[in-house]
């Protein structure tokens, strides 16, 4: 009789085992996914950047420097390996994008240009896409990150090596901050 007993309690064992070990590597999953998804709006937004940077080139004569960096930027992506180094280069790059939207304010000629004004649609909508994906990361990272702690799950992560994932977050006070517009050149 109690060899029965202790038989169903070993077997209960490792069936929590096994649904506690699919759970976390279904979050895993999870958080692959939005990561992914967070780097193909990137990617998308990327592909617009050229463009744009031709197209407000011949208008922004004293706004070279940050056409610049918005094209070192775009070139940094494709070294950078972390989600914290990706998160930070996203950050600088949305602030130069702001940037340029702000002070094509002061170009009326590049306002009415109908390929500029198609370009800023695009690019309004792939950001509010990257909004919405970073949320969606974010909260898988933390459903993920907040089973990792929680009993029992967290011996089953500690024994399988699961380790927590990164937010994605602005990693500076400056990126925080709004966009400071001069046209004091």
């Amino acid at each position: 009789m109690w060899m029965w007993i202790l038989l169903a309690v070993v077997v209960v064992l490792i069936l929590a085992i096994i649904g506690i070990y699919n759970s976390l590597v279904t979050l895993r999953q999870r958080v692959k996914n939005a990561w992914s998804q967070i780097d193909v709006q990137l990617q998308r937004r990327f592909d617009l950047i050229p463009n744009l940077v031709e197209t407000v080139k011949g208008y922004m004569t004293h706004e070279q420097d940050t056409l610049a960096k918005v094209t070192e930027l775009r070139s940094s992506w494709a070294k950078a390996e972390t989600v914290s180094q990706k998160a930070e280069l996203d950050n600088q790059l949305s602030s130069a994008l702001k940037t340029i939207m702000a002070v094509s304010e002061n170009y009326p000629d590049l306002k009415a240009n109908q390929n500029f004004s198609e370009l800023q649609e695009e690019l309004r909508n792939t950001e509010n896409k990257i909004s919405y994906s970073r949320q969606f990361y974010n909260d898988s990272v933390t459903r993920y990150n907040t089973k990792l702690e929680l009993f029992p799950s967290n011996f089953i992560a500690s024994m399988f090596h699961f380790t927590a994932e990164t937010l994605f977050e602005a990693e500076n006070d400056e990126a925080r901050k709004n966009v400071k517009v001069s046209f004091d050149k």
